[in-house]
């Protein structure tokens, strides 16, 4: 009796096993290919074997402006979908998807901040050139801070968007990794966190103030790109700690000198505004705030956003001084 059970057991688990991967597969083909993220030409930069994406938008003659987007499981430069277009009024953008995420290759391999700070520095000196104004998002904001300290790295303005070093408490997690990373497992796991309900919970619970904000559009691009092959490795090593930097970011910012503006939402939770104030005196570094935004002000308010900027970047724009607050000038 105990092995008749037993059997059922197994073959109950191995027949919702097979379920899963076969559900992973037709959420695979639904989703179809990765459309591009942004308006403007898709380019491709080979780093270390990798083929990654990055878009080029606006007149090659203009003043060069690199957006690189925050890390999540559905991470990709579509981020900058609001703004980019505006930007390239007045810059010459450049939006690469990091490797492992959006339209760029996803290779197996363990990723680590290491690798982007790497990444990040190699692509600011092969392909944006000198002076480069660096937008950075979130934990890539660690990233852009380490790449700009490279002695071979020319980056003439920062712009930093709810920076972080750290977005895992705990420290670093094997074992969440490798079961993120496990054939059956992961793709499971990571089908769960990637669902259109776990989408919606994770920007309602810290990326918008307002869960309308999520716009139908967002939200449809960060499914699609959460399944595309090998879309769970470099999350993995997100949910598991490996890509938390190791900068202490204030003394790293004022020891660059190089002008920073740090941009919040005021209504931010993971990182709150009190951690933005003494982050902007550490660092010697302006601080604007939007009004009613969270992680995300420049997709939730883009024109509050670039407000904001248009003195630090120079933008030709008329700016409505009631929608953005500077808090802390240089």
């Amino acid at each position: 009796m105990k092995l008749k059970k037993a059997a059922y057991a197994t073959v109950g688990a191995v027949g919702a096993v097979g379920a899963g991967v076969l559900v992973d597969r037709a959420l695979r083909r639904k989703a179809g290919d990765l459309p591009r993220p942004l308006p403007g030409t898709g380019e491709t930069y080979r780093w270390r074997g990798i083929d990654t994406y990055y878009t080029d938008l606006g007149n090659p003659e203009h003043p060069t402006l690199v957006l690189v987007h925050g890390v999540n499981a559905a991470a990709s430069s579509n981020e900058f979908v609001a703004i980019a277009e505006a930007l390239a009024e007045d810059y010459h953008v450049l939006a690469p998807d990091l490797p492992g995420f959006g339209r760029s290759e996803r290779p197996p391999i363990e990723y680590t901040n290491e690798h982007y700070e790497a990444y990040l520095a190699a692509f600011l000196r092969d392909v944006a050139g000198e002076d480069a104004t660096v937008l950075a998002s979130s934990l890539s904001s660690a990233y852009a801070v380490a790449a700009a300290g490279e002695d071979d790295v020319d980056v003439s303005r920062l712009v930093l968007v709810s920076p972080t070093a750290s977005t895992m408490p705990g420290g670093e997690k094997p074992l969440v990794r490798k079961a993120f990373r496990a054939p059956v497992l992961g793709t499971l796991l990571f089908d769960a966190v990637a669902s259109e309900r776990s989408l919606e919970y994770f920007s309602d619970d810290h990326s918008y103030y307002d869960a309308d904000a999520y716009s139908t559009e967002r939200k449809r691009y960060d499914w699609q790109t959460t399944h595309q092959s090998g879309a769970r490795f470099a999350p993995a090593s997100f949910v598991s700690g490996y890509l938390d930097s190791d900068l202490d970011l204030g003394p790293a910012i004022a020891a660059l000198d190089v002008p920073t503006t740090l941009v919040w939402g005021r209504e931010a939770d993971i990182t709150p505004l009190a951690e933005g104030r003494t982050l902007a005196d550490d660092a010697n570094a302006k601080l604007v705030v939007v009004d009613y935004a969270a992680l995300l002000p420049h997709d939730e308010h883009p024109d509050a956003f670039l407000d904001g900027l248009a003195d630090d970047l120079d933008l030709d724009r008329e700016v409505d001084a009631d929608r953005v607050a500077v808090e802390r000038e240089n």
